[in-house]
């Protein structure tokens, strides 16, 4: 074969996705976070960028901000600008389920391609270090006495810390739909609202609490894990007698009409990242916990997630 046919051959079959990794020219990947810098979605699309680097499979990470509608804004944007681009992914996670679910937008999940979930994370809820309220039980009694008067703030409508806040409230005779839920673009916002005591009580993943936490700017008052987290000194609702339980899982997503070699591809790159030192190092320092799973089973889980999560909403009076 002459060399310039077998440079054509080989360039033919690398846009297609199916040579293997060793045999491909690092890729420009393009990351769609769906929401605002400083919360769960940013921090893992960034982290994942990084790895993809360290992995050698990707040259360069471009990281596209793009927040609001529990990801439904980020969402229709990548739809609609990365349709057939193989190297394109966007973050998403059980928020955005639950955004879609309350929020009905045009653009949903089955219009793109999935690739694998990443990693799972336990809610925590917060009180601002000058609260006078100092555990779960002062907030039950207060929401119990004036739902209104207890202001929940966290990610956006239908996030995981929405929906335990309106579990909660059913568990402890409160009808849900009366809660004070205040909903935000991205986990800064919902932070400096805490910090600033504009909420009541707050709720995100442990890791985007931790060094608040730690600093004392914030108290721990409660997660949403069956056992309590290792490493971490926090009561679980359960052992409150609040039987809540409820996990927040992230992945990632590819462009809307990538082949399925393209498809497998991605997905191989991704689960190389995840291999990495600096992937194992973000795993222990946002106290995430391995949740991987790829292919027709990362693609069932989402479909029985909806349903799971559809039924929990409408249990607690969300929809």
């Amino acid at each position: 074969m002459r060399r310039d046919t077998f440079l054509r051959t080989m360039a033919a079959l690398a846009a297609a996705g199916a040579l293997p990794l060793t045999a491909r020219a690092a890729a420009n990947v393009k990351m769609m976070i769906p929401a605002n810098p400083g919360g769960g979605w940013d921090t893992t699309g960034r982290a994942l960028g990084k790895a993809l680097q360290d992995a050698k499979v990707a040259d360069s990470v471009n990281y596209d901000n793009k927040g609001g509608a529990a990801g439904a804004l980020g969402l229709a944007q990548f739809a609609n600008s990365s349709k057939g681009d193989p190297n394109a992914m966007m973050v998403m996670g059980a928020v955005m389920l639950g955004g879609i679910i309350t929020g009905k937008p045009p653009v949903d999940l089955k219009t793109l391609t999935p690739i694998a979930r990443l990693t799972s994370e336990y809610n925590v809820f917060v009180l601002p270090a000058n609260s006078p309220l100092k555990t779960m039980a002062d907030v039950v009694a207060q929401l119990k006495k004036d739902p209104g008067s207890v202001k929940w703030g966290g990610g956006s409508r239908g996030s995981t810390e929405h929906i335990a806040a309106a579990m909660i409230a059913r568990e402890v005779g409160v009808d849900p739909s009366k809660i004070n839920y205040v909903a935000f673009r991205g986990g800064g916002e919902a932070t400096a609202a805490i910090l600033g005591g504009n909420v009541t009580v707050g709720g995100s993943g442990y890791s985007e609490f931790a060094e608040y936490i730690n600093s004392g700017k914030m108290k721990a008052i409660g997660v949403t894990s069956g056992q309590k987290l290792k490493g971490i000194n926090v009561p679980t609702l359960k052992e409150q007698g609040i039987n809540v339980e409820i996990g927040n899982w992230r992945g990632v997503y590819g462009a809307p009409g990538i082949t399925e070699p393209q498809r497998k591809a991605l997905t191989d790159m991704v689960l190389a990242a995840l291999k990495t030192k600096s992937w194992q190092e973000a795993m222990e320092k946002n106290n995430w916990t391995p949740a991987v799973l790829s292919g027709p089973a990362f693609e069932k889980f989402v479909d029985d997630d909806f349903a799971s999560l559809r039924a929990t909403m409408v249990k607690s009076g969300m929809v």
